[in-house]
């Protein structure tokens, strides 16, 4: 969140790929697989060794790259007091580079937002209304995406991929887990996984063969009754995007009015 003075300004929170479990439910009915494959989950539940074996070698795969970009399709619901449904969508393009640089850009219908990482501060710039803030953060990646959550409560675009520990957050829940089958996604053949936990579903696509990246999922709220949905497509993966110097300085307009962060912290807020 930010804040101007005493004005709060608020937005859509920024929803990272593998937001880890964050919102939708789709109940898979029928699970492939044999259920001597099956093994007692940490919650009880069936567990299938292919799922995490699949999984495992998506994250272990982005935790190689020390460089990579990805465009995203994302759409999600908002649910009224009625219980109305309304669905509303919004496109990004990441480009991380390890140990330490994130830069995204967010377009939503006439918004735009621009996001930098570059290892000693965060700025975060707001298109329409023409304000950016900055704060001083870790100098890694790993750091840096446990303050945003705690300290700014913030989602990082991309951040459940680039944690070094990513498949053990991912995991850390999770009651059950199977491999439905395989699907194409924009012409691209994957292993469709589907997992649960206590409070979230959640499916993704990841491709076959030496590239297991994602290229889909979608998740479920399982404690909200209107069980709202958050789809993500992936697409224009890049293991070798081009970084200027320029790709992580942020120069804000010259009319650009700078505002502070809200620091969860202090007791002054939730999600920007």
């Amino acid at each position: 969140m930010m804040r101007s003075n005493s004005r709060c300004v608020r937005g859509k929170p920024w929803l990272g790929t593998m937001a880890v479990l964050g919102a939708f439910a789709v109940m898979v009915a029928v699970a492939v697989g044999s259920p001597a494959h099956e093994v007692s989950g940490k919650w009880g539940g069936p567990i299938d060794p292919d799922a995490l074996q699949i999984l495992k070698g998506m994250t272990d795969y982005l935790g190689s790259l020390q460089q990579f970009g990805m465009h995203t399709e994302n759409t999600y619901e908002d649910v009224l007091a009625t219980g109305q449904k309304i669905q509303f969508g919004f496109s990004t393009n990441i480009v991380v580079q390890r140990p330490n640089k994130i830069r995204a850009e967010r377009v939503e219908e006439t918004a735009h937002q621009l996001f930098i990482y570059d290892g000693a501060e965060l700025y975060m710039y707001e298109g329409g209304a023409d304000f950016f803030a900055k704060i001083d953060v870790p100098d890694n990646i790993d750091d840096f995406l446990h303050f945003a959550r705690d300290r700014l409560d913030l989602v990082p675009p991309a951040g459940d991929m680039v944690f070094t520990n990513a498949f053990d957050l991912l995991t850390a829940s999770v009651t059950s887990a199977f491999v439905v089958g395989e699907a194409e996604i924009d012409g691209v053949r994957c292993y469709h996984l589907a997992f649960t936990t206590p409070m979230v579903d959640w499916q993704i696509w990841i491709a076959e063969g030496d590239r297991p990246l994602p290229h889909k999922y979608v998740l479920t709220t399982r404690d909200d009754p209107a069980q709202p949905q958050f789809v993500t497509l992936v697409s224009n993966w890049n293991t070798e995007p081009k970084i200027t110097n320029e790709t992580f300085e942020f120069d804000p307009p010259a009319t650009a009015i700078e505002i502070d962060f809200i620091r969860v912290d202090a007791g002054s807020g939730s999600a920007w």
